[in-house]
C-alpha cells in the first residue's frame, strides 16, 4: 500500500470519532454426489447448525444523498451511518440473528475501525476467535452514496492491509474452524485462503456454498468444490459466455459437476434457482431453457406483493449452444415494497444468501426456501446500511417459516 494510501486511510479513521459503530442490537429489533447432506443433521433444530464464513468484513461508511452527484458537484448528506459491513460479516450476522452458529475466518487490523468491527460482529453472537488481528496496516473500508432519487448504492472499496495469507491461519485454528460445521460459505475474497479452507472442507465432507458476485482471481478453483452457487445477476453470462441467463445456468451446472443447485439474484425481478435431477426416468421430457423459464415467468401473480416461487417439472433442459442437464427450475419472485419503505439495498444479496444458508441447514424445499430468502432481503432493505434491518429469528414477517 502506497504511503499516500495509508496517510489518507490513517486520516479517515482517526476522523470517525464523533460517529459510532451502529450497534444493531439495540437498534432493532457439503459428501458429494448422491451422499450430498442438505447439511444439518437435526432439521427440527436448525439453530444448533454451525456455519463458518471465510471472506470479507469492512467499515461501511453510507451516506445518504438526495441524488448521485455529477462530476465535480459539492452536495450534502441527507442521511449518515457508520457501519460493519463486507459480504462474509454480512451474511454471518444475518445467521447469527436467525439463531446459527456462526464463525468467521478474516483478516483485519489492530486500529479503531477494527475493534469496531469486532465489536460490533460479537454484540450479534458471531464467533470472531478465528479472524486475524494484524498489529499494523489498516482495516478495510468502503464508501457507500446511497441515491434516494434512484433507489441505488454505489460502493468504493479500499481493501485492509496487509492482505490475508494461508500462513495466518495455522492449521490447529482451521481443524478448530471446521470443528462440526454443517456448511461453509466463502464470498470470493482473501482467495489463496479460502483455498485452503475449502479443500481442508471438502476432505472432510463439509458442504461448501460459494457468493459468485463476480469473476475474481481463486474464484474458478473455489467453484470446483462448491456444492451451491448463488450468483449476481451479472456473473452466470460473464463466466460462461452463455447468451441468456437460463442457458448460463445450465451451463454452470454441466461445468462443476458436483454442484447440486445454482441460483441467480435479480434484484427487484427475484432469483432463478435450477436444481440438478439425478434419479430422472428415460422418458423425462426435454425442453428448451429459455422458453421454461418464459413460461414460468408467465405464471407469476403480479399482483401479489409478498414473496413467491413457480417450479417446473423436472425437464431435460436443452440449453441451445451450450447443453442439456436434467433439472428443475424455479423462479422467486421479490417483495413488492412499497417506495416510501425502500430505504437501502445495500447488503441485499448478503441477506439472501444468509437466508438460503439457513433454508440449506433447515432442510427447506426449494419451494420455500427462495420466499424465506426474499422476505428477509426484503426487511433488510428496509433501513440504511447492510445489517440495520435485518430480521431476528423472532420476527413475526419469518413466523410461517420458523417454528
Amino acid at each position: 500500500m502506497s504511503n499516500l494510501c495509508t496517510l489518507s486511510s490513517s486520516f479517515i479513521f482517526n476522523n470517525i470519532q464523533p460517529f459510532k459503530f451502529c450497534n444493531s442490537t439495540k437498534n432493532h429489533h457439503r459428501c458429494r454426489n448422491l451422499k450430498l447432506k442438505m447439511c444439518s443433521s437435526s432439521s427440527s433444530v436448525p439453530q444448533k447448525a454451525t456455519v463458518v464464513g471465510c471472506g470479507s468484513v469492512t467499515v461501511d461508511f453510507l451516506a445518504t444523498v438526495s441524488a448521485y452527484p455529477k462530476p465535480d458537484d459539492k452536495i450534502r448528506t441527507t442521511n449518515l451511518k457508520v457501519q460493519g459491513g463486507g459480504n462474509a460479516g454480512n451474511a454471518l450476522t444475518c445467521l447469527a440473528r436467525l439463531g446459527l452458529n456462526t464463525r468467521l475466518i478474516s483478516k483485519i487490523a489492530d486500529d479503531s475501525p477494527g475493534k469496531g468491527i469486532l465489536d460490533e460482529l460479537r454484540t450479534d453472537g458471531v464467533d470472531t476467535s478465528f479472524i486475524v488481528v494484524s498489529k499494523e496496516g489498516t482495516s478495510p473500508f468502503t464508501y457507500i452514496i446511497v441515491d434516494n432519487e434512484m433507489k441505488t448504492r454505489t460502493c468504493i472499496h479500499t481493501p485492509g492491509y496487509p492482505p490475508m495469507i494461508p500462513q495466518d491461519l495455522s492449521e490447529s485454528s482451521l481443524l478448530s474452524a471446521l470443528d462440526g460445521a454443517s456448511i461453509v460459505y466463502f464470498d470470493g475474497r482473501l482467495y489463496e485462503t479460502a483455498l485452503v479452507v475449502a479443500h481442508e472442507a471438502a476432505r472432510k465432507n463439509i458442504p461448501i456454498l460459494i457468493d459468485a458476485e463476480r469473476p475474481r482471481e481463486g474464484l474458478d478453483d473455489l467453484l470446483e468444490l462448491a456444492d451451491y452457487v448463488v450468483c449476481s445477476a451479472k456473473f452466470p453470462k460473464a463466466w460462461t459466455e452463455a447468451s441468456t441467463v437460463p442457458r448460463a445456468l445450465v451451463s454452470i451446472l454441466l461445468r462443476l459437476p458436483n454442484v447440486k443447485f445454482v441460483a441467480v439474484t435479480l434484484g427487484k425481478d427475484g432469483c432463478i434457482l435450477l436444481e440438478r435431477s439425478v434419479n430422472a426416468s428415460p422418458a423425462t421430457e426435454e425442453v428448451d431453457v429459455d422458453n421454461l423459464v418464459e413460461s414460468l415467468e408467465l405464471r407469476k401473480d403480479k399482483s401479489a406483493s409478498i414473496p413467491t416461487c413457480i417450479s417446473s417439472s423436472v425437464a431435460k433442459l436443452k440449453a441451445e449452444g451450450v447443453g442439456t442437464v436434467i433439472g428443475k427450475l424455479y423462479v422467486g419472485t421479490a417483495e413488492s415494497i412499497p417506495p416510501s419503505e425502500l430505504v437501502d439495498t445495500t447488503g441485499a444479496g448478503d441477506a439472501f444468501i444468509g437466508s438460503v444458508i439457513y433454508a440449506i441447514c433447515s432442510k427447506f424445499s426449494p419451494e420455500t426456501m427462495l420466499p424465506f430468502a426474499a422476505n428477509v432481503a426484503g426487511a433488510k432493505c428496509r433501513d440504511l446500511g447492510a445489517r440495520s434491518g435485518l430480521p431476528y429469528r423472532a420476527d413475526p414477517r419469518l413466523a410461517s417459516f420458523i417454528q
